[in-house]
């Protein structure tokens, strides 16, 4: 018999006691797992006896951690984040015929899914998977083939391509009169759509403002958004002026559904990369997917 079949418990018993531990309650863990309460229950009784410690103190509304119970679920929850973490991975990574590909929500939506449809016609036997997230870096990349990373293109661990430039302007929605607003200052007094961006890099209004010397403070008034897109969104409804970048905004223009508010646009140093690992090799999959990607952009395979 195995070591680990003699001396641990079940695997589900602890995906059990996790949700329990989280919850206070076998109830919602039942409901979390799909399972009846007497089951779950059951199973965290079996796994008490198991360890022949009390992990438990049951009460009429609910339950708590002994100190043992707090100490397994540290291990257990540690545990069961790095098991996911590797089978993400190994599903991500290692399947022959699908690209795993990570991207924040703006980039994934606006400049991403348009070229994906393209692909797809020419690659259906291809299966390309899109993960949108606003709080990425270089270590994200483990989990994935490749990803649209913002930044300038130094990082030790991958290898990058240049394929965005960073270019960032005011916009509102055709029917908007923004016949008056030619300044700064005008701008700045404009009704506006907010960006909150503590939570992740991006530029917001403040930083917009400061590129060209003006100091500038949001309107206690103004609609906030935590999400690039949320905010755009707001834009084409007519809630104001809001800061767009020119992979979400310049076909808009030009097609009349948007239009530009001044003749001002902010061109930083930064931009979009397609990335992967430079430690590791793409399948055949995700090369394909990364240099027909470059080749729809007019660009080589030679990475940076």
């Amino acid at each position: 018999m195995s070591r680990y079949l003699r001396t641990l418990p079940p695997l589900e018993t602890l995906i059990t006691f996790e949700a329990v531990g989280r919850y206070g309650s076998f109830t919602q863990a039942a409901t979390e797992l799909f399972l009846t309460q007497s089951a779950v229950s059951k199973q965290m009784r079996a796994l008490e006896d198991s360890l022949k410690v009390p992990l438990f103190e049951r009460k009429p509304r609910g339950v708590t951690l002994t100190a043992a119970g707090v100490e397994l679920l540290g291990t257990v929850d540690m545990l069961l984040d790095r098991l996911q973490h590797s089978v993400r991975r190994i599903r991500n990574v290692h399947q022959s015929n699908a690209v795993s590909v990570l991207a924040t929500h703006a980039m994934a939506q606006f400049w991403l899914f348009p070229r994906l449809i393209e692909f797809n016609k020419a690659h259906p036997g291809i299966a390309v998977h899109v993960h949108a997230i606003n709080e990425m870096d270089e270590a994200s990349l483990v989990d994935f083939d490749l990803g649209i990373l913002y930044g300038g293109g130094d990082w030790t661990t991958l290898d990058s391509r240049f394929v965005l430039p960073e270019v960032v302007y005011p916009v509102a929605r055709p029917d908007f009169d923004a016949t008056r607003i030619t300044t700064l200052e005008q701008l700045a007094a404009a009704p506006l759509v907010q960006l909150d961006t503590s939570a992740w890099s991006c530029l917001d209004w403040h930083d917009w403002f400061g590129h060209f010397g003006k100091d500038y403070q949001p309107a206690e008034s103004d609609p906030v958004f935590n999400q690039l897109t949320l905010a755009y969104r707001a834009v084409q409804q007519g809630m104001g002026i809001g800061l767009a970048w020119g992979f979400m905004a310049d076909e808009a223009v030009a097609n009349g559904e948007m239009q530009r508010v001044t003749d001002l646009a902010m061109v930083t140093e930064r931009g979009e990369y397609l990335v992967s690992l430079r430690h590791r090799q793409l399948s055949p999959a995700a090369q394909l997917f990364h240099d027909w990607l470059l080749a729809s952009l007019g660009l080589d395979e030679t990475p940076a």
